[in-house]
């Protein structure tokens, strides 16, 4: 239909009555976001092009090719009609650490010595969190209560996920959304970095399930506690105990779910 805005789209709407509607929705953004780290095209991550320069921080993080001691680094976005190409350099001491990881990605388990070192970089060691979050069961109830303020993407699209930074009382301190639950981490972890925010005793919380992927993202950014929306997986649960991750799951509006003992402050 040529008379429906850009960026929105008409649904059929059928209802168990058999009433059948026409409904315009706003449609979330998703485009290929192609990372580049000094020249050398790293990843290519289907996100939703906001805070871009955030994720490609945060991202980074994650895949440990700068540590928490590194400084932000600029990152220089282009939109094409094709997505988005986003290039950073990373401090020459990375070097090694961004040529090591590149030659993982791009090797193949096509034998088996190959498939050994490709297993053993999925599941590599994680360090131990050290930062300790002060939160108690009123603080997530809290900062659950407040999420919804904080995600004006998914209440227009209904398709966006959302990691938010909340204070040891409760507060959303700061929050990003993307389609993707790992990109909407990485966004939040990034834009911590960026603002020179601290975890201050808080811990993030994050409308999705708890994937392992997710737990070694909050480990190597020292957060000291991991509160997610759905369940997590045992290899999840297993991560997060090895590092000292405290986890909190299922976190709705009537109850919460505690992985190990004294996960929260006072409790």
């Amino acid at each position: 239909m040529s008379d429906v805005p850009e960026g929105e789209h008409v649904f059929t709407q059928l209802t168990p009555e058999g009433r059948v509607t026409a409904v315009t929705r706003e449609l979330a953004e998703e485009v290929p976001i192609a990372i580049e780290y000094n020249g050398i095209g790293y990843a290519v991550l289907m996100a939703t092009p906001a805070d871009v320069a955030e994720l490609v921080l945060g991202f980074a993080l994650a895949e440990r090719l700068i540590g928490p001691e590194d400084a932000p680094f600029d990152v220089d976005v282009h939109a094409t009609e094709q997505g988005v190409i986003a290039r950073a350099t990373l401090p020459a001491e990375r070097t090694e650490a961004l040529l090591s990881r590149v030659r993982h990605r791009a090797s193949e388990s096509s034998c088996g010595i190959c498939g050994v070192e490709n297993l053993e970089q999925a599941i590599r060691p994680l360090p131990v969190v050290t930062n300790l979050s002060r939160a108690d069961k009123g603080a997530i109830f809290r900062a659950l209560g407040g999420l919804g303020r904080h995600q004006p993407l998914n209440a227009r699209t209904g398709a966006a996920h959302v990691a938010a930074l909340a204070g040891a009382d409760g507060t959303i301190r700061l929050a990003r959304e993307d389609v993707g639950r790992h990109n909407a981490f990485d966004k939040l972890i990034g834009a911590m970095r960026r603002q020179g925010l601290e975890w201050d005793g808080g811990f993030a919380l994050l409308s999705s399930r708890c994937s392992y992927e997710l737990v070694e993202k909050a480990v190597l950014a020292d957060c000291p506690l991991l509160v997610t929306i759905s369940a997590p997986t045992r290899l999840a649960v297993e991560r997060a105990s090895g590092a000292g991750l405290p986890l909190v799951a299922l976190a709705r509006a009537d109850a919460i779910l505690l992985s190990g003992d004294d996960v929260l402050s006072g409790d």
